[in-house]
């Protein structure tokens, strides 16, 4: 299950098995073998030719364990995958916009959702029922499992090939939940298992691990700790926890946020030049969002909201994305403001955006000064080393404004630069092209700063921790 750059498709499968065992001593011996055995069976029930994948908004009905049979006429054993989507009906219903900037990335991977069924009726056999007395007390434990398989593939994969990956996905699952559930189990007390994908560097690419419901990701890490081993990550961040889950490119988020518009932008045309980004994910924050008018004074509660939507966003911290008024309480209890100073219109700027990641997120960060705009351009080595070691997003204030820089494309033998900026001073509504082809995200020049004021820029550094 590998999703790269070359991927066209991500096939998701997703289903709700009912788990039942009967217990005759939660906590003997036997009541292992029992588990297994139940496991067992339904691993065996989606191997069966019962099993059926229905393909969401469309007629496909497609048995994967029977050589290959589909409801629909036109699709075969030796049908490509991307032969599936004359079948689909487009949510959109052809009216989305098509942006006719040249400087838009292709959007990623198309996602087919599939859901697992199972055919309920059978030819009658020539047995007949029998009957089982039991005398002794038993505990009867059910409890449905969530299933959900991706596999991600090219658009000339073979169909009937990505079915049966689907199986075989199904099933290792099926093996990871049964060893969550024994892990975690106390006597007839069991934690439901649920799967989560996570996007890891190449060669790994698209994995999926199975964690117990109800244990934090702070009770996991010896877990972590494991799974950093066996895929070689690196040993100072995270990138299994809850938080880190890959986000399919379909799904919506629900709190309306955009995020990360920046990766449908291409680069900008500097010769020799590299690119150094934010890593991760981050929420786009700007004036007027949550019902709250800070036009002409919240740049910078912007700007620092967005860096706390990276933290939050990468699992280093659960903590919500703070308001205004707790951010400036938060500069209150540092001793930095005067009790006043909560409910007021009154701006910061980058050495209170720095206090603020430390006492409400344990972050720290390094403070860059600049004398004025002019020498901005001078500063792309720094930067360059800022998103190459710690990817997180800089909070950069002079004059009157503040502005978050997302990136730089720098070139080290002409020193030339682009500065990628999300520009927090937007009032417009969640959209995507406005915000891209209007430059509120885009790359800017060194002319974008005012050549003669001053600038602090605020350099957050990752906590050592997986």
């Amino acid at each position: 299950m590998v999703y790269s750059e070359e991927c066209d498709f991500i096939f998701r499968l997703k289903g709700i098995l009912e788990f039942a065992c009967q217990l005759d001593n939660p906590n003997g011996a036997q009541s292992k073998c029992t588990i297994s055995k139940s496991f067992q069976d339904l691993r065996s029930k989606v191997s069966s030719k019962n099993t059926v994948f229905t393909v969401c908004n469309s007629p496909v009905l497609i048995w994967p364990n029977t050589g290959f049979q589909s409801s629909v006429e036109s699709l075969t054993e030796a049908s490509a995958c991307g032969d599936i989507l004359q079948c689909i009906d487009s949510d959109d219903g052809g009216s989305k916009k098509s942006s006719k900037k040249k400087d838009k990335k292709k959007s990623g991977p198309t996602v087919v959702n599939m859901k697992l069924l199972f055919e309920v009726t059978e030819p009658a056999g020539n047995e007949a029922p029998s009957l089982i007395r039991v005398s002794t007390q038993q505990h009867c434990v059910k409890m449905p499992l969530p299933l959900d398989c991706a596999l991600s593939v090219t658009t000339d994969e073979r169909l009937a090939t990505v079915c049966k990956g689907l199986v075989e996905a199904l099933n290792k699952q099926l093996a990871d939940m049964e060893e969550v559930v024994l892990q975690y189990r106390k006597g007839s007390s069991f934690l439901v298992p649920q799967p989560f994908h996570f996007q890891l560097p190449e060669p790994s690419g698209l994995i999926t691990v199975v964690y117990p419901a109800g244990v934090p990701d702070s009770q996991l890490q010896a877990v972590r700790e494991d799974l950093h081993r066996k895929f070689e990550l690196p040993c100072d961040r995270p990138y299994l926890r809850r938080a880190n889950a890959f986000h399919f490119p379909d799904a919506a988020y629900k709190d309306g946020y955009l995020r990360n518009p920046h990766i449908h932008l291409n680069p900008p045309n500097i010769e020799d030049a590299k690119l150094y980004l934010v890593q991760g994910v981050y929420s786009y924050h700007h004036y007027m969002q949550d019902h709250v008018d800070d036009n002409g004074w919240g740049c910078a509660y912007r700007s620092l909201q967005t860096i706390c939507s990276w933290f939050q966003q990468q699992g280093y911290v659960e903590t919500a994305v703070p308001t205004h008024k707790q951010i400036q309480q938060a500069l209150v209890d540092v001793g930095d403001k005067e009790p006043r100073f909560v409910g007021s219109r009154q701006w910061i700027g980058s050495i209170e955006v720095q206090a603020v990641l430390n006492q409400l997120l344990g972050v720290t960060s390094k403070i860059m000064f600049v004398s004025q705009g002019s020498e901005l351009a001078t500063k792309g080595r720094e930067l360059a080393n800022h998103f190459q070691t710690e990817g997180t997003p800089v909070m950069i204030g002079g004059g009157v404004l503040a502005h978050t820089i997302l990136g730089v494309a720098w070139s080290e033998n002409s020193g030339q630069i682009r500065f990628l900026i999300l520009d927090p001073h937007y009032t417009g509504g969640e959209d995507l092209q406005t915000v891209t082809d209007k430059g509120w995200c885009g790359w800017k020049g060194p002319e974008f700063w005012d050549q003669n004021a001053y600038y602090n820029l605020c350099l957050p550094q990752r906590p050592k921790t997986i």
